[in-house]
């Protein structure tokens, strides 16, 4: 599987992680890696080894051309070619100067986010989603890590039903209010799109002009999923770990425009509590408890799939179709090579418009997603207060106040 999800560009950290450091390490696909910034502003990622013998570049320190080895100086940049061996070049000494290069990828910005490519070349496009460009917008990077396989994580997005039970019927019974249950899931669908799949539920109470019907959510190939104020990755850390990563977006209310964003905040997110309990009071965190519940990978072999389960199906096929298509030196779906077609690429989205073009404060408080949103960061616990702080003077108007409730999602 690695084989295929090295063909895509996938989020690893936030841009501002190097606000105030220069080198981070960061394990991803089973590698041990260093993240660094240099003093021009570049970014690198390289094997966290030193060629010489094998130190620990994460120990090191960043350069105008790179980054530095704080055992014998020797030094890499961002292509990982060995650019200077100090005491190799003061001796002199035939072959110390041969070219030496270690494993490196190419790191880019966008949204705030650093993405990786750790395929073959050449590498593709990074997917310029519409979304990212969504002006008068305060955007946020949240980053867990979860301790298991990445592919369970990402089954959950074409998984319509577990909404109906993971993050509304369990916490209602959890909580002690044993009311009726909420509505049920009469239908769903899952079909193909250019960037991936469409899942489509139809609950109790709803009509075929419903947004989550008509419009539906988008599951990106192959590790993410988009749903209008947010994106997700699942990004493998190696087989049993994975990174989850969320950004998430909310236009400013129409009174507080115009504003700019100078500085998309990254935090990470805890998944226990102090007392080593797993966190359940946010939708994200109900994934991550169910995701990692199946074990560090899950064992398929003992599945009793169900009528639920037609997305999961899909995907898995989509993937084993991929795989073959990767090893018959095809590009596997959704991989961008025309630079003309990658342009503020729109995704199916519910309530684009509001979310995209914004309302007037009062009339965001009662939008069925912004209004949430606007209240309470429900995405994911632990969010840091000095983050609050900043989207909440994005978000307020002189003399306005919020009222909190809480937020079912469906």
């Amino acid at each position: 599987m690695s084989a295929l999800l090295r063909r895509y560009w996938h989020p690893i950290a936030g841009a501002s992680e190097f606000d105030d450091k220069a080198i981070k390490p960061i394990r991803l696909f089973g590698e041990d890696l260093v993240l660094f910034k240099t003093l021009s502003g570049a970014y690198g990622l390289v094997q966290r080894r030193c060629a010489h013998r094998g130190a620990d570049l994460s120990f090191g320190f960043a350069e105008e051309a790179g980054i530095r080895c704080v055992y014998h100086g020797w030094q890499y940049d961002a292509a990982g070619l060995c650019t200077d061996r100090p005491f190799e070049a003061t001796a002199n000494r035939a072959g110390s100067t041969a070219p030496l290069r270690i494993t490196a990828y190419p790191v880019r910005e966008k949204g705030g986010m650093l993405w990786a490519y750790m395929g073959p070349a050449p590498a593709p496009e990074l997917p310029d989603w519409e979304t990212f460009s969504w002006p008068n917008c305060f955007a946020q990077v949240v980053i867990a890590e979860v301790p298991c396989n990445w592919l369970q994580c990402q089954e959950n997005t074409v998984d319509p039903v577990h909404f109906e039970w993971t993050h509304n019927n369990a916490p209602q019974r959890q909580a002690g209010d044993f009311g009726a249950f909420s509505p049920k899931t009469l239908e769903l669908r899952v079909e193909d799109h250019p960037y991936g799949l469409i899942s489509r539920p139809s609950r109790e109470g709803t009509d075929p002009s419903t947004p989550l019907w008509s419009v539906g959510r988008a599951i990106l190939w192959p590790n993410g999923w988009y749903f209008g104020h947010h994106f997700e990755w699942k990004v493998p850390i190696d087989d049993t770990h994975t990174l989850f990563v969320t950004w998430a977006t909310l236009r400013v209310p129409r009174e507080c425009e115009p504003y700019v964003q100078q500085r998309i905040p990254t935090w990470y997110a805890p998944i226990k509590d102090s007392d080593g309990n797993w966190i359940s009071s946010h939708v994200g965190n109900q994934d991550i408890v169910v995701w990692a519940s199946q074990g560090a990978i899950a064992d398929r072999t003992h599945e009793a799939l169900g009528a639920s389960d037609r997305g999961v199906a899909l995907l898995r096929r989509r993937l084993l179709e991929d795989l073959e298509a990767v090893g018959n030196g095809r590009d596997p779906r959704a991989v961008i090579r025309d630079p003309a077609r990658n342009v503020r690429i729109e995704l199916p989205c519910v309530a684009r418009e509001e979310l995209m073009n914004g309302l007037p404060r009062e009339q965001m408080l009662e939008h069925p997603l912004m209004g949430p949103f606007l209240r309470e960061f429900y995405l994911i616990a632990g969010q840091p207060d000095e983050v609050k702080a900043e989207f909440e003077r994005a978000m307020t108007v002189r003399g306005s106040r919020v009222t909190i409730h809480k937020f079912v999602p469906q």
